[in-house]
């Protein structure tokens, strides 16, 4: 009994001192933390590389974005109507009626519970009725509240007896590239589709010769005729563009579309609640784009901003200190690289805020507050020409008393004149003081030529007909 024993205690012994050195020396190694091997290979490493980050990158989930957006997404009928020439036909067979009805389609974007909706301006524009229909097919007659063809925004409004779904808006500035978003809209008059891609640039101008730059977010998600209007979201399912425009020669997707950012369509929405139109807010200053050929021709080094070319007497830029010559480089925490940067951030401000403007000046970083100022501006659609308020210190510099200033033309047909900073100080023969003088005699006018007395920028007086 006492030998059984002994060989117990001693088997008993062996075993714990085995598994003490298991858990010692071979278990305990298990329990440092992994970590990804370090690439040394200069061609290989990436200071930046993130495991963690990597991998979700790889695993993200777009039904929680789709799910809380696609029912916030609607399709917007326009019913319009256009005149079209009778034929000898209609006489023959006693049709007298030339108006025929056309229904365009397009999308647009609920954004409130009790039924506001942003849309393209593009998609109603020349509507004589809207219709909105919901995923659940339910159909709305809406109300267009106000529109901005120089943003091809528009809102529209439907009544519904309960709450509908709505997207919230996000902050569009801080998107980055590559990042994933979802276009949800109608394409063909396909209802409900989404479709996934990345933020392939921001700040994209797509208007840069014709005198109205815009800023759109550019993505490769696939975007058709119809998705117009829709909404562009992140992957939590906030708003940060509406889809706009597409570059391609068939019409059809190729690879590229284009989303005014949802910081500037807010912006648009709440000024046209609040005023009736969109209050645009400008810094006074005349910018070109630096390249390196750019930099070497105006003697500067730096070809990361915008160089100002001119500033406007009396402007916010003027009374803020910046001069002709600066560099723009930052506005606020925005990183200005280019004139469609700039646009992006003044889009997204109104008039009398004030913003801090990063300027090199002489090889000197310096930090300006600037005031903003209403951008007040008409276009003279018959003269292809649009005008601009002059202030005080404007008119006394140019030695006029009265006066609109052109900004820019509307048509090839009068660009070709270089008319740009002329003053217009009467039409027929009625003195102009600001753009509602000209407004009223454009409105109050006979068809007969139209008289023009300009000061040129040699303070010259000419005397121009239009017929």
């Amino acid at each position: 009994m006492k030998k059984h024993l002994s060989l117990f205690l001693v088997a008993l012994f062996s075993g714990i001192l085995t598994l003490s050195g298991y858990k010692f020396f071979i278990e305990k190694k298990n329990e440092l933390p992994v970590v990804s091997p370090t690439i040394t290979s200069p061609a290989l490493s990436n200071a930046n590389y993130n495991p963690t980050h990597f991998i979700a990158g790889t695993n993200i989930d777009f039904t929680y974005a789709a799910e809380k957006t696609v029912n916030a997404v609607v399709h917007v009928k326009n019913r319009s109507s256009y005149s079209q020439p009778l034929t000898i036909f209609d006489f023959f067979y006693g049709n007298g009626n030339s108006q025929r009805e056309v229904i365009g389609f397009g999308s647009g974007v609920i954004i409130s519970p009790d039924g506001y909706i942003v849309t393209n301006n593009h998609v109603i524009e020349h509507a004589n009725q809207l219709e909105v229909v919901l995923n659940n097919n339910m159909s709305y007659t809406a109300e267009l509240v106000g529109s901005d063809p120089k943003t091809d925004i528009a809102l529209l409004k439907i009544n519904s007896d309960e709450d509908l779904p709505y997207i919230a808006f996000a902050d569009s500035d801080n998107i980055k590239v590559g990042e994933w978003v979802l276009a949800v809209g109608n394409p063909f008059n396909l209802t409900s589709t989404v479709t996934a891609g990345i933020v392939s640039a921001k700040a994209r101008n797509l208007n840069e010769f014709d005198g109205n730059p815009q800023s759109f977010i550019q993505t490769d998600a696939a975007v058709n005729r119809g998705n117009s209007g829709g909404a562009l979201v992140n992957v939590n399912g906030e708003l940060v563009g509406i889809n706009t425009a597409i570059t391609s020669q068939t019409g059809s997707y190729v690879g590229y579309s284009f989303a005014v950012p949802s910081n500037v369509t807010r912006k648009v929405v709440e000024d046209i609640l609040e005023y009736g139109n969109v209050q645009r807010a400008i810094m006074g200053v005349q910018i070109v784009n630096l390249s390196a050929v750019e930099a070497e021709n105006l003697g500067i080094r730096n070809t990361q901003g915008v160089y100002v070319a001119g500033v406007e007497i009396g402007s916010g830029a003027d009374l803020g200190g910046i001069k002709k010559g600066d560099v723009i480089t930052k506005m606020g925490q925005t990183i200005i690289t280019k004139y469609a940067d700039l646009v992006a951030y003044l889009n997204a401000k109104r008039p009398h805020e004030t913003v801090e403007v990063t300027i090199e000046r002489n090889g000197k970083e310096m930090v300006l507050p600037v005031t903003l100022i209403k951008l007040e501006t008409y276009q003279i659609e018959s003269l292809g020409l649009e005008v601009k308020n002059m202030n005080a210190s404007e008119l006394k510099a140019r030695g006029v008393a009265n006066g609109v200033k052109i900004t820019r033309a509307l048509t090839r047909e009068m660009a070709q004149y270089d008319l740009t900073d002329i003053i217009i100080t009467a039409i027929n023969d009625q003195k102009v003081k600001n753009i509602d003088d000209v407004k009223r005699i454009m409105d109050s006018r006979q068809l007969k030529p139209i008289k023009v007395d300009v000061v040129d920028t040699d303070n010259k007086t000419n005397t121009y007909f239009f017929r």
